[in-house]
């Protein structure tokens, strides 16, 4: 008898344990669905790819004077020399960029292999993301996020067993197809799912922050690893985290749930999206501010070394002040816009200007202490661009075009890998014949003179949308009779308002057209633009 109870209370107890991880289970099912829910655990699956893309862009750093040693012929000596170099975490991007000049006259064209190797991901990025930005606007935002997910996995997980300097361009060009996919499908994501202001600047802030401290986390987290746990140890982390953000992603979204991508308009070909005049403004502001940065990377750190002497300790912290002006600088952009939206392009000339001050002061700087403020200016200036801009970008779509951000984004991630793409490679080349001083002047200059140009936005806060997003017929040819009659009718009025004068301009005036009655209603839908 004491036997039969004893199965009693177990199969009661196993019936409660059941209970409660199905009502657990029914939980989560309600928090997935939950679209608020939904696109909290969505900006965070984007912001954890964005950390996992500008870690492994810097993680790579540690490694390379082992690769540098093996390419001289030196032997089992560089992972030594490596492992001093990790005293400090970012120590290891001091000494690739401080003494690898000083031994390019003696190793040849060592230089131009490991720049060519730090600009492959911004190249092949900016090679793929033209049509990157095209697929997503066709099958949506979750599949190339995921793809991108992938090939990043399949990236990081070839550095961890990477032993010549072959596979580790290999990694590193299939790292910038990776980011082609991830950062442009995660950034539109954003933009689609917070599609009302100030939570889409609020969301595309808390991004940016992600990428920055990805960028700042990168060194100390790879140099401590490799000093400890060897080169594979770093790899594996991120390739595991990157895995675990894949999952994740296709728990909160099937590949197969399709059904909100049948219901997206066709969206606007990238290039009528590069020939909006507003749209390149935007894009060259963006590449323009960033150019400072990508320049001064590969080549301060020896030029401090020439010309104060700085130690390896303070070469490999010289950016790590600028991490928190950097978000000090989204914190400020997203409180302004939210209660003066109208200044986005304030805000971006605003911090062009800055940017270029603080480019100008550099050479002046005869210490660290020195060096670290202009550096500080020159982050906080990039936040204030990129948070302004960036949620700008969406809306020129949304009242210029259709509201579909695969292909405007990828613009954006255009901007950029322009910028990075040249720094590794030409920054160098420059500071040779011309000198860091004139590069420096030259890069401020740039940036002050483009900071008036902004000025071309002032408007864009007045913009309405000029024709009904559901207006699928610009892209698409009549698909029934119906529509081709609405078509054809709507035509031929188009043509007389032309004749009256109206123009075609997305302008302020041009949204106070007296629509009347139910006929001219359905005209808008159908309206040629």
């Amino acid at each position: 008898m004491a036997g039969a109870g004893d199965a009693g209370r177990a199969r009661a107890a196993v019936a409660r344990l059941s209970d409660a991880v199905g009502e657990r289970r029914r939980r989560l099912g309600t928090a997935m669905q939950d679209a608020r829910r939904q696109r909290r655990l969505l900006l965070v699956i984007v912001c954890v790819a964005l950390l996992l893309d500008n870690m492994l862009y810097m993680v790579i750093v540690p490694i390379i004077p082992n690769y540098i040693a093996v390419m001289r012929g030196g032997g089992g000596a560089a992972p030594a020399a490596a492992a001093r170099g990790n005293e400090s975490g970012g120590g290891n991007r001091s000494r690739l960029f401080a003494r690898y000049p000083a031994a390019a006259a003696a190793a040849g064209n060592e230089d131009v292999q490991i720049g060519v190797l730090f600009a492959s991901k911004a190249i092949l990025q900016l090679l793929v993301n033209p049509l990157s930005g095209t697929f997503i606007d066709r099958v949506g935002y979750d599949v190339p996020l995921l793809i991108g997910l992938a090939v990043m996995f399949l990236s990081t997980a070839t550095f961890a067993f990477a032993e010549n300097y072959a596979t580790l361009f290999a990694a590193r060009s299939l790292q910038g197809l990776g980011s082609a996919f991830a950062d442009t499908a995660g950034i539109a994501m954003i933009a689609d799912r917070y599609a009302e202001e100030p939570a889409r600047s609020r969301a595309l802030g808390t991004a940016l922050a992600f990428i920055s401290f990805g960028s700042l986390a990168a060194p100390p987290f790879g140099g401590v690893l490799y000093e400890f746990a060897g080169k594979r140890v770093p790899f594996l982390v991120l390739a595991c985290v990157c895995l675990l953000d894949g999952l994740l992603l296709l728990v909160l979204v099937p590949p197969c749930a399709g059904g909100a991508r049948a219901n997206m308009p066709v969206g606007t070909p990238i290039h009528r999206l590069m020939a909006d005049p507003y749209i390149a403004v935007v894009a060259g502001a963006l590449t323009t501010c960033n150019i400072p940065l990508a320049f001064l990377e590969p080549t301060i750190a020896n030029w401090m070394k020439e010309s104060m002497g700085a130690t390896e300790w303070e070469m490999g912290l010289t950016w790590l002040p600028a991490f928190f002006p950097h978000v000090l600088g989204v914190y400020v952009t997203v409180r302004l816009a939210a209660k003066y939206p109208h200044l986005q392009w304030f805000y971006g000339a605003l911090g062009m200007a800055i940017i270029g001050a603080s480019s100008c002061v550099v050479p002046a700087c005869r210490n660290f202490g020195q060096v670290v403020i202009p550096l500080c200016g020159i982050c906080f200036g990039i936040a204030l661009v990129d948070t302004a801009l960036l949620p700008t970008l969406a809306f020129l779509v949304d009242v210029r075009h259709v509201s579909v951000y695969g292909s405007i984004y990828a613009i954006a991630d255009i901007s950029y890998s322009v910028a990075y793409a040249l720094g590794p490679i030409v920054a160098g080349q420059i500071v040779h014949t011309m000198g860091f001083v004139q590069l420096n002047l030259g890069m401020g200059l740039a940036n002050v003179l483009y900071a008036p140009v902004l000025l071309f936005l002032k408007n864009v806060c007045q913009m309405k949308p000029s024709h009904s997003e559901r207006n699928i017929l610009l892209e698409e040819a009549p698909k029934g009779l119906y529509d081709t009659i609405k078509m054809e009718e709507c035509k031929g009025k188009g043509k007389g308002l032309h004749a009256a004068g109206e123009t075609e301009e997305n302008n302020v005036d041009s949204y106070h057209r007296d629509l009347t009655g139910a006929s001219e209603e359905d005209c808008s839908d159908y309206e040629y633009s």
